[in-house]
């Protein structure tokens, strides 16, 4: 992505949920303000409550030196530009297009925790480790991709959308479409969930459409695992017909009660052949998804309600056997850094779990 931004020639649109104050925030924001000061646009919005602690100096440093910075909802509704304001409403988007040809999204926000990653990445740009020493935080487990080409420009449309629902000033190029090279050989879809709209619950449909359609497998990696019960009757239904359906999912998470509430699940999908994983050694924060080896997911929406409901979240789809073997190829990775969650030792789990899976349960449409 710094790369990107270096080479950036027009303009850069940068969204993201979180855009944190520290090292990875401040170097971000200097380069920004580099490029702003060679005569390219730059826009950036941010989420207002997942920017609730990052210093506001940070922000107006970036608007004296010409960048457009715009918060998403306002914590503050004084502040707010549209009736449509609601604090419950998140963009948990994360966008980077740079001059309408290069774009990245996923899982990744601008912050510190990825620079804890202890071992190398993939081609599709994921973050994994060994935990740290005793009493230090563990690295974070994510994955990105970088689309080049026509998915670039889809990318910038989803940004420009949201960027002008919520008023903010006018944006340089926005409706420009590029000039393009030869398509590549995948085929992408850029998907995303707006919750004011009609049909927003685009990802979520996508996936269950893929699911239901799935022939051989189905391997989803998910930090936040909080489904709603079709989404797990689908998943107990593929494994029913024999489809191969394996989930990677947090052994430790930010949310404690997210993980329990997930867990809380376990017990039908392990009874209906469903396999899981739990990745350890990391706190997992990818949201990916790959299916007969051909379909691939990787976005910023995880499979909970709020995603689902309440959040702006987009996703890339990818067709393609090469994209497909490398997400497989990641997910085996993570399979071997995982322990395997089995029916029998899951039955043998003590009353302390299963009591704040019950609070987990009551809560999962709020969390």
């Amino acid at each position: 992505m710094f790369e990107a931004i270096e080479n950036a020639k027009k303009y850069i649109y940068l969204e993201t949920y979180i855009f944190e104050g520290n090292e990875i925030g401040q170097r971000l924001a200097r380069m920004l303000a580099d490029k702003r000061s060679q005569g390219v646009f730059v826009a950036v919005s941010v989420d207002g409550v997942g920017t609730l602690a990052t210093p506001t100096e940070m922000f107006d440093t970036m608007r004296n030196a010409g960048i457009e910075v715009m918060v998403f909802h306002p914590v503050n509704p004084l502040l707010a530009r549209t009736p449509t304001w609601s604090l419950n409403k998140r963009n948990h988007r994360k966008i980077l297009v740079v001059d309408g040809v290069v774009g990245f999204t996923g899982g990744v926000n601008i912050s510190d925790v990825y620079s804890s990653s202890a071992s190398g990445s993939s081609g599709l740009g994921s973050s994994s480790g060994k935990a740290k020493e005793d009493g230090e935080e563990p690295p974070w487990r994510d994955t990105h991709v970088r689309l080049h080409g026509p998915a670039a420009f889809e990318l910038q449309k989803v940004f420009v959308k949201g960027w002008r629902e919520q008023k903010g000033p006018a944006l340089a190029f926005a409706d420009e479409a590029p000039a393009v090279g030869k398509p590549g050989q995948a085929v992408v879809r850029v998907i995303a969930n707006d919750p004011n709209a009609e049909d927003g619950f685009n990802v979520y449909l996508t996936l269950m459409s893929a699911i239901t359609s799935a022939q051989q497998s189905v391997l989803i990696t998910m930090a936040y695992f909080v489904p709603d019960p079709a989404f797990i009757q689908a998943l107990r239904d593929a494994a029913g017909r024999g489809v191969k359906v394996a989930l990677v999912l947090p052994e430790i998470s930010d949310s404690s009660l997210v993980l329990h509430a997930g867990r809380s699940h376990y017990t039908g999908l392990l009874e209906a052949g469903v396999v899981i994983y739990e990745r350890a050694g990391a706190l997992l924060h990818a949201k990916t998804a790959v299916i007969d080896g051909v379909w691939s997911t990787i976005g910023s929406s995880n499979l909970d309600w709020r995603s689902f409901t309440l959040n702006y979240e987009v996703n890339a789809v990818i067709l393609g056997r090469d994209t497909g073997q490398k997400m497989q190829a990641l997910f085996e990775r993570d399979v071997a850094q995982s322990k395997q969650v089995t029916l029998e030792g899951w039955n043998d789990r003590g009353i302390s779990p299963r009591f704040m899976e019950f609070l987990g349960r009551l809560a999962e449409r709020w969390l």
